[in-house]
């Protein structure tokens, strides 16, 4: 399948891996690229430049397809280092990078300098043109349904897509709910030029996290994630937990005088404890509404490929199909 995501980045099929703290080391980045899709390293998992310099190089010897590094741009009193981190991006030959959280402006000019395509998160149509307007490559359109942080508007994708087709000009995917053919046709009707994956990823075979958590989001329904941090607006959607209902319950407590430091036992630090000792009731991670369609823990190619049949499947026969009885009636 050919589209404009495919042929920006030099991939098989319209499938991304999203940035995700402490799952996007190389051994998954590499999986998702081998499989067709893009895969993702997470920098800011990384602790220093030099550290995500390793990574790139890891993940190098694990594929010889393209793949990407994520960089989340995050308020911060003490910043990470930045420019070390995109020097790293740079000197380890990275063509694409997915950035996220702040506009990314300052840094586009070095990046496209190097030739290194840029895509940017967005929980809006606002954000997203500015984020065409600054001189982004293509933008992920996150809608209301994703884990991680969906913005404050609450907007689901069925809404969010659209708008997004009518608005834009650079490409986009689709980012949130997302988990097999249906979503991928579906998305590609409302105008994305792909889609990117994130909580599906989790539950695969060679994502570098606990069994834990891999069965936790196999066991989960549509209904198990919370919000949380929406007081301090900064809502994030998570898996339900014995930590995340404390986190809750101090929200529910303490109303508009909440703060930061009130919460910092259930976020802060809680990644480790979760991703790579399993201990699932450490605190709140980042868990989409997807969870309800993960029924399996299958290797990344066995996924892709059977999103894509699924989605050949669709076009083909159910799609194909009503247009066949639509004629049949008309005749």
């Amino acid at each position: 399948m050919k589209t404009a995501i495919t042929e920006m980045f030099g991939i098989e099929h319209p499938i991304i891996q999203g940035g995700m703290h402490y799952v996007g080391f190389a051994e998954m980045a590499a999986a998702v690229s081998n499989a067709g899709g893009l895969g993702i390293i997470t920098a800011l998992t990384q602790k220093t430049p030099a550290d995500l310099a390793n990574e790139i190089a890891r993940c190098k010897d694990m594929t010889d397809k393209p793949f990407g590094v994520n960089l989340t741009f995050l308020p911060s009193v003490n910043p990470p280092d930045y420019p070390g981190y995109i020097k790293a991006i740079i000197e380890g030959g990275v063509k694409a990078v997915e950035t996220a959280g702040n506009n990314p402006a300052q840094v586009l000019p070095i990046l496209k300098d190097n030739g290194i395509k840029v895509i940017h998160k967005c929980t809006a149509v606002r954000h997203a043109l500015k984020a065409q307007s600054i001189g982004c490559d293509a933008v992920s359109v996150d809608g209301f349904e994703c884990g991680g942080h969906p913005g404050e508007d609450d907007v689901p994708n069925m809404i969010l897509l659209p708008r997004a087709a009518d608005e834009l000009e650079i490409p986009f995917v689709s980012s949130g709910g997302q988990a097999d053919g249906r979503s991928l046709v579906a998305s590609l009707a409302m105008g994305a030029q792909g889609m990117n994956m994130g909580t599906r990823f989790i539950a695969t075979k060679e994502a570098p996290v606990h069994e834990n958590v891999k069965q936790a989001i196999v066991a989960a329904t549509e209904l198990d994630t919370r919000l949380v941090m929406r007081p301090l607006r900064n809502t994030e959607r998570v898996l339900k937990n014995a930590g995340v209902e404390r986190l809750l319950e101090k929200e529910k407590r303490l109303g508009s005088d909440i703060k930061f430091e009130d919460i910092i036992e259930e976020v802060a630090g809680v990644y480790p404890k979760i991703m790579k000792e399993g201990e699932m009731d450490a605190g709140a991670w980042s868990c989409g509404m997807v969870a309800g369609l993960i029924y399996d823990i299958p290797t990344c190619k066995e996924l892709i490929d059977r999103i894509m049949q699924e989605a050949h499947d669709i076009i083909e026969d159910r799609l194909r199909g009503f247009l066949g009885t639509k004629a049949s009636a008309n005749a």
